[in-house]
């Protein structure tokens, strides 16, 4: 789509180089996968960019999908991440801090899914908010570890929990970094990407651009915050944020900023279909109207579609975007 066809050919052209004793870092081209959960459907994807696919060079996204528990007690976790663009190793990045987010919402997903259920939104967020900035940590200390400035060995994250229940139509969006979120309703897309916890939004609206919505998370009964931003309301086994100790090598430059927390739960409506996806896919959709109506004509169909038919979606092209793309999609029945 677009004025000009793209620059890259449509189809991978090179392979990125492969280190005989790391052979289980490597990342394929093309992840994809697909459930289907009391009311919901979820279809995800994660795509090499044009431009790493002609270079040669390793698919920076990463995407996990995951279900933790049994019957409608299970809990299902959606994360993505997105590693620095010029560094060498983002793509171990992405993949190091999805496992770790996965790792611990699955060791807490009995009292996670119960929050779900009982609406209780203030310790959801309080919970998500540690659970995260532990993982981010980890990721800081790999850094380290690994003789690379923080900026340089980083990832965004996003993630989205989805109940098994079909009694409950909660939807849970957390993470930091950029990326989106939107809603399809009635065949219009709405902007809901959250606001950050110290009052930035997530990026300013254009025209052109889908509408913004109305934070509909009130639709969860939201206990009053404690003067401390709800940090005492749910114990998982991780420090609240800001209150553990932060390492740094003598020396070292100082961190840079750290991405600020974000967070969204709300009610979903059936018809709905909600996309998380990176700054790969956000982008085109936020700044390119044919690509929005094409998507919204695709995803307003009676039935979700298929997983070949979802990646033929994920992999329409626009000329000037050529990064990785990663997008879940939730279709409410």
């Amino acid at each position: 789509m677009g004025d000009r066809p793209p620059t890259y050919d449509a189809e991978p052209t090179a392979l990125p180089a492969a280190d005989p004793d790391g052979l289980d870092e490597l990342a394929p081209d093309t992840v994809l996968d697909g459930a289907r959960y009391g009311a919901c459907t979820l279809r995800a994807v994660s795509l090499r960019g044009d431009s790493p696919r002609y270079r040669g060079e390793p698919r920076r996204d990463a995407l996990l999908t995951a279900r933790f528990g049994a019957g409608d007690q299970a809990l299902i976790l959606v994360a993505m991440a997105a590693g620095a663009r010029t560094a060498r190793d983002a793509h171990r990045a992405a993949a190091e801090v999805c496992g770790w987010i996965a790792r611990a919402v699955g060791r807490s997903h009995t009292r996670l899914a119960e929050d779900l259920r009982a609406g209780r939104r203030g310790e959801l967020k309080s919970g998500l908010h540690r659970l995260t900035d532990r993982s981010l940590g980890k990721l800081r200390a790999r850094a380290v570890e690994r003789g690379a400035a923080p900026e340089e060995y980083t990832a965004t994250l996003r993630c989205l929990l989805l109940p098994a229940d079909p009694d409950c139509r909660a939807r849970v969006f957390f993470g930091a970094g950029s990326g989106g979120l939107f809603r399809l309703r009635d065949g219009e897309w709405q902007d809901i990407e959250p606001q950050a916890d110290d009052g930035r939004s997530a990026r300013p609206r254009t025209s052109g651009t889908p509408t913004s919505a109305r934070s509909d998370s009130a639709a969860l009964s939201a206990p009053a915050e404690t003067p401390e931003g709800d940090r005492l309301t749910m114990d998982l086994g991780a420090p609240a944020p800001g209150t553990g100790p932060r390492r740094r090598p003598p020396g070292s430059a100082q961190e840079p900023p750290r991405e600020p927390f974000r967070f969204r739960a709300s009610l979903a409506r059936p018809g709905d279909a909600l996309l998380m996806c990176t700054d790969g896919l956000a982008e085109p959709v936020r700044g390119e109207a044919e690509l929005r109506a094409h998507l919204a004509r695709r995803w307003s169909a009676p039935a979700p579609p298929g997983l070949a038919a979802f990646l033929a979606d994920a992999q329409v092209r626009v000329k000037g975007y050529a990064d990785d793309r990663t997008a879940a999609v939730v279709w409410e029945a």
